[in-house]
């Protein structure tokens, strides 16, 4: 049995944006600044190493826990008021996880984002009734690019790494994924370029390109590969 593994942020929610305006208003609320390499860098990871990052580097010391926990649920707040009034669906996001459901493959969302944020996606995108199994951020002690998030999901989806496909366009994500032994795709996006995405084992421009044939093939040869 096939099955993949969905990240959200940046491959089904065209989420870039609305993520690095709610860092910026939030960061500027305290009197720090994050800028776009700083968010870059840390895409689909945890918010906390760059909350960290960025405040030592301002000058506000080392945060407490309950310091990160604040400030993630300010930054999480703003996010999802900016989302919330038009949500931003990737283009062919609907289409496919419907057409790898007909094909009969299982589906999991494998995300470092908190639940709250999932539930938004998964609202905003239609598809709750579509996926097995969910992994969201508060599942996990280890964030992106350690593979803890995609090997839960195969785990909670009742099938071997090697029978997955990871679809992601961040690196930290993309690392996971092979850290897994999973196969991955990468879509590209904003800030997300196919130099960037090299170590996927495939990489587009569209999720239209994304059929099950494409994704079982890609399965099938990384596997044929790791037993070579």
């Amino acid at each position: 049995m096939n099955a993949a593994i969905f990240d959200l942020d940046g491959t089904l929610v065209d989420s870039y944006d609305a993520h690095f305006i709610a860092w910026r208003s939030v960061s500027a609320s305290h009197a720090v600044e994050i800028t776009e390499d700083d968010y870059y860098r840390h895409f689909g990871r945890r918010n906390e190493d760059l909350l960290r990052e960025c405040w030592l580097r301002a000058g506000k010391g080392s945060l407490s826990a309950a310091q990160v926990q604040e400030l993630d649920h300010e930054k999480e707040a703003a996010y999802r008021a900016q989302v919330a009034a038009q949500f931003p669906i990737m283009p062919g996001a609907r289409a496919l996880i419907h057409s790898l459901r007909d094909a009969g493959w299982r589906l999991a969302v494998g995300s470092s984002g908190p639940p709250l944020n999932v539930q938004l996606a998964l609202d905003g995108l239609g598809l709750h009734n579509c996926f097995d199994a969910l992994v969201t951020g508060s599942d996990v002690a280890r964030s992106k690019p350690d593979p803890e998030c995609f090997l839960l999901a195969a785990s909670r989806l009742g099938v071997h790494p090697t029978q997955c496909v990871v679809l992601e366009d961040a690196p930290a994500g993309i690392a996971a994924a092979k850290a897994a032994g999973m196969a991955c795709a990468a879509i590209t996006s904003k800030g997300h370029t196919r130099e960037r995405q090299s170590q996927a084992d495939l990489v587009v421009d569209q999720l239209a390109s994304w059929t099950p044939a494409v994704l079982a093939s890609l399965i099938h040869s990384v596997r044929a590969r790791s037993v070579s």
